[in-house]
């Protein structure tokens, strides 16, 4: 019976947070740290000739600089995270899979290949002198041709980001399924050709990135404290790239303040700090400054897309080709991720039988690329719903009736799309009802009266339009989740997770869960995560998957707990299993109530040597671990809508509201998915219409400051309106989906697509993100330009 699970029970960590009584990185300080600052190479592409340390080890206080030829041989450079982004073998044959696999030197050694990457480390009594002598270390370099454009650096004869990686294709791959789609457009009745962009992106956590390292040498153990999101992948690597024994590296992810993706990874600071820590036998720290976070942290999206869509006079799409290229910087650390997470999200919501998509992950001499919330998604989305527009556009519907008109009905569920996700299942959809979430939405905005309010702003010499964008993401994904359950003396259940956050609320999440497994409350259940020695093996929080497995492993593992409480609960009160309830902390027959035990009396039995002892096949103690290996993804899906004004004059766009419907199966804290969905939408809006990373083309940034690099505001960002759908996965007992980056998905189609409605008599594209006033205003011109010289044609 569900108690918790539902409620909007309030956040036990928010007090924590919100009163200044966190732990990050950056507030930790320890007797005899040292201070680490990093020499960071301005050039994109150049040999390094000579670095010259001289005069920075003179300057007091500096204790050690180590350049790459220091470390060559001896530390490991950082590869792909094979762990979590491997081809499946049949997923490989299937889509003719070819990689060149590639990596990053954590310190560079014989060339720079980005701007902001590694050259050296200082590391000093404190920050302020490791900062001066890092500014006395002279690095010549011979400059090296620079690649920026994907295109171009897939050209006969372009240079080479890695001499080992041909034609700076690191991997690229072909999926297909249906008809041949040069085949089926010859019978169209319209075929639309168009390119979609998407630019790169940061991700701008409100706390960048740290790590604290530890060296006991008494025991041979290394403690790392470390923003990320990936305590146990950190771990792993620095024992690969060290040599180090795993078990004797303890790492600790304290709260981190927001990841979004780029803490997903392993950077080479994380290797750095800790072998420094080692060499000198005192702890070292390091913590980015924002400067180089904008240059150095890693980058995301960047995509673009050449797509060629067949369709009939009724609006029925019979066919989708694409060809994209992800530009994946200087490193592709995640393999097909992004691209592939792309290629099978695609098609959304809609039934497009015939579908070939053929994706380049492409070198560049930009910051590395990796997974941003909704790692390949948002491009998918963007994409697809673009064309659902543009094709209602070329056939003078109502976007509205194109989307009915190809949508994967409620009854066709489970609805097979006839390729594989990533984890080499096939591509199924669990569970939904995406016509009736469009059908909530549409009345929530009163879809029907918006027309009449358009025509009359119009009047007024207004510019209003709206927009809609769907999608369903695969969420949940493994490879695994575990779960250390234990009670202590005060009858509390303690709760080990390998799952670590960075705001989503998993100590309330999870204790809520649990609370409804073992008949108590969720204050009785204390959660602690993100520290790797307690739990043999652990994944991370990433890729919208903790609720799904986390939670489950949570939840399977409370259930085995139970199990072992309700045996022992049995031989107390002399009765059988099925008589014995366990609620609000209490245990009893439902044949009596008179004699009451409680989670002390129950710890207390099964000590070791309790008297008088448990039976020989009752092992002593209260302890249970789960692993949680989900059989595949789980699909949330959701329907955007977005109400915008444009300036027309200036190209300033205003969100008037903003609606959303969202599926994530059974919400635990319907509270919590709601904040999650609110703060995803902020980043969706900021890649409608914000951010962007340009460089130019000499590798420079020319984005590196909020100056250049625009953030929305609370003043851009309007209060969602939102509305739930419960559909359940079928693939978990909880019947949970994930939540974490479905809000940032849909916003830069849905915003994009109100823009374009907005401006209907213009009859503008726009293919190309962000919507900057600079850029629309230029769009306006050129479409106005057009039809006065049309007219006096």
């Amino acid at each position: 019976m569900k108690k918790y699970i539902g409620q909007n029970i309030q956040r036990k960590e928010d007090y924590r947070l919100v009163t200044g009584k966190g732990l990050f990185v950056g507030d930790i300080y320890l007797d005899g740290m040292l201070e680490a600052t990093f020499v960071r190479s301005p050039q994109a592409h150049a040999l390094i000739k000579k670095i010259d340390i001289t005069k920075a080890k003179e300057l007091e206080g500096v204790v050690d600089i180590l350049t790459g030829q220091d470390i060559k041989g001896i530390i490991k450079p950082i590869g792909q995270f094979d762990a979590h982004c491997a081809v499946p073998p049949n997923v490989g044959e299937a889509i003719n899979a070819q990689i060149q696999y590639n990596y990053e030197d954590v310190l560079a050694i014989d060339k720079v290949i980005y701007v902001g990457q590694p050259v050296a480390v200082v590391i000093a009594e404190n920050r302020y002198i490791a900062e001066d002598a890092a500014d006395l270390i002279q690095v010549t370099y011979e400059q090296l041709p620079v690649i920026v454009n994907p295109f171009k650096a897939m050209e006969e004869g372009a240079p080479l980001v890695h001499e080992n990686i041909k034609k700076n294709i690191q991997m690229q791959f072909h999926v297909k399924t249906g008809q041949p789609t040069h085949e089926v457009e010859k019978q169209a009745d319209h075929v639309l050709k168009t390119r979609v962009s998407t630019p790169r992106l940061g991700s701008n956590p409100i706390e960048t990135k740290g790590v604290v390292a530890e060296y006991d040498g008494r025991t041979n153990q290394m403690q790392v404290w470390s923003a990320t999101q990936l305590p146990f992948e950190v771990r792993a690597t620095i024992s690969h790239c060290l040599r180090w024994t795993e078990q004797s590296i303890r790492v600790i992810a304290p709260d981190v303040g927001g990841g979004f993706g780029p803490k997903g990874g392993v950077h080479p600071e994380e290797i750095i700090v800790p072998y420094l820590s080692k060499k000198h036998n005192r702890p070292v720290k390091w913590i980015e400054d924002r400067l180089e976070h904008l240059t150095s942290a890693r980058q995301s999206r960047d995509q673009v897309h050449d797509v060629v869509v067949a369709f009939q006079n009724d609006g029925t799409i019979t066919s989708l080709r694409d060809e994209f290229i992800l530009d994946a910087g200087a490193v592709n650390f995640f393999g097909f991720t992004c691209a592939y997470n792309t290629a099978y999200h695609l098609r959304g919501a809609y039934k497009i039988p015939n579908y070939d998509i053929k994706a380049r992950i492409v070198l560049t001499n930009k910051t590395p690329n990796v997974p941003f919330r909704g790692a390949g998604r948002p491009e998918a989305v963007f994409t697809m719903d673009r064309i659902i527009d543009m094709v209602a556009r070329k056939l003078k519907m109502d976007p509205l009736e194109v989307m009915k008109k190809n949508m994967i009905q409620a009854h066709e569920m489970p609805y097979d799309q006839g390729i594989f996700v990533k984890d080499g299942a096939q591509l199924i959809y669990d569970s939904g009802n995406y016509p009736e979430a469009l059908d909530k939405a549409l009345k929530m905005v009163d879809y029907e009266g918006f027309r009449a309010r358009q025509a009359e702003a119009k009047r007024q010499g207004k510019y209003i339009g709206v927009g809609i964008s769907s999608y369903v993401e695969g969420t949940g994904a493994g490879p695994f989740e575990g779960a250390h359950l234990s009670v202590d003396s005060t009858g509390k259940v303690i709760a080990h997770l390998g799952a670590s956050p960075q705001g989503q609320g998993h100590e309330t999440v999870f204790a809520q869960i649990g609370a409804d497994a073992l008949g108590l409350t969720p204050d009785d259940v204390i959660i602690r995560v993100g520290d790797t020695s307690v739990l043999p093996f652990g994944a991370g929080t990433y890729a919208s998957r903790s609720t799904v497995n986390a939670g489950n492993a949570m939840h399977e593992g409370a259930l085995k707990l139970r199990k072992k409480v309700e045996t022992v609960a049995c031989l107390m009160l002399g009765v059988s299993p099925e008589d014995i309830i366990m609620e609000d902390g209490k245990i009893f027959s439902k044949q009596s109530s008179e004699k009451v035990l409680t989670w002390v009396d129950i710890f207390n039995r099964t000590r070791p040597a309790a008297r008088p002892p448990l039976p020989v096949e009752i092992e002593p103690g209260l302890q249970v671990t789960h692993y949680f290996v989900p059989p595949t993804t789980t699909f949330a899906s959701s329907i955007h809508v977005a109400e915008v004004e444009v300036d027309k004059e200036t190209g300033k766009v205003d969100i008037r509201e903003y609606t959303c419907i969202h599926d994530c199966g059974v919400p635990v804290n319907p509270m919590i998915v709601d904040g999650q969905v609110q703060g995803g939408i902020a980043q969706g809006i900021g890649s409608a219409l914000y951010e962007e990373i340009v460089y130019d083309e000499k590798g420079q940034l020319l984005t590196g400051s909020y100056m250049d690099y625009l953030l929305p505001t609370a003043m851009e960002i309007p209060s969602v309106k939102k509305g739930h759908q419960v559909y359940p996965s079928t693939r978990n007992s909880l019947g949970v989906k994930g939540v974490g980056e479905g809000g940032a998905i849909a916003p830069p189609a849905a915003v994009t697509n109100a823009i374009v409605d907005a401006l209907a008599h213009l009859e503008i594209e726009i293919n190309q993100l962000p919507v900057s006033p600079s850029r629309l205003r230029r769009l306006i011109k050129e479409a106005e330009e057009k039809q006065h010289s049309s007219t006096l044609g």
